[in-house]
């Protein structure tokens, strides 16, 4: 019987990835809170006063980094239900693609789908040997998969292999009790 369920959320300082992760906290989730920024991931931390929280500064891009954070997150909890790969970044507003360096656009590809590569990687690993196993990958996608928006290259390429990931993931992940889907 499991005692309390585990979410671990990527980019949780801010945005949609603190309102997921205050909103587990709230449904009495131990909760990961993971990401680039510190000072973003204490203040989640602070203003649910919970013990239930284990922040992690991580760069999601960097392999080792991802196995620290899913080591930490086992260390603590003893489990994971449920990754939220939400980390994300984009380029500069009004970039032409023929202006784009290949830093912009690595940063974005390497931040958007690779770290979610690797926090899935790492899931599996966690997910796939724990009792019970099993557990719920949620990728953030976009709707720019679908209607790109002018000047939106990396991004979009990002959105489009988040989407190939997803589906991976939910085919390669049935023989583990693994579900994974995504929000556009």
């Amino acid at each position: 019987m499991i005692e309390k369920k585990v979410a671990l959320v990527t980019g949780a300082g801010s945005g949609i990835g603190k309102a997921t992760a205050l909103a587990f906290l709230a449904d009495g989730f131990g909760v990961v809170l993971a990401g680039r920024h510190r000072e973003g991931l204490d203040e989640v931390a602070r203003s649910v006063g919970d013990a239930q929280a284990l922040v992690h500064e991580v760069d999601v891009t960097d392999p080792a980094q991802v196995r620290a954070l899913f080591e930490a997150t086992r260390n603590k909890f003893g489990r994971l239900d449920v990754l939220f790969n939400n980390a994300g970044v984009g380029t500069p507003f009004g970039v032409n693609l023929e202006d784009l360096s290949f830093e912009q656009w690595r940063a974005v590809i390497d931040t958007n789908l690779t770290g979610a590569f690797l926090c899935t990687q790492q899931a599996f690993r966690l997910m796939k040997e724990q009792d019970p196993r099993g557990g719920r990958i949620n990728n953030n996608g976009s709707i720019s998969a679908h209607v790109p928006r002018a000047n939106s290259a990396p991004y979009t390429a990002s959105k489009h292999g988040m989407t190939g990931l997803t589906k991976s993931t939910s085919l390669d992940g049935r023989k583990y009790d693994i579900a994974c889907g995504q929000i556009d």
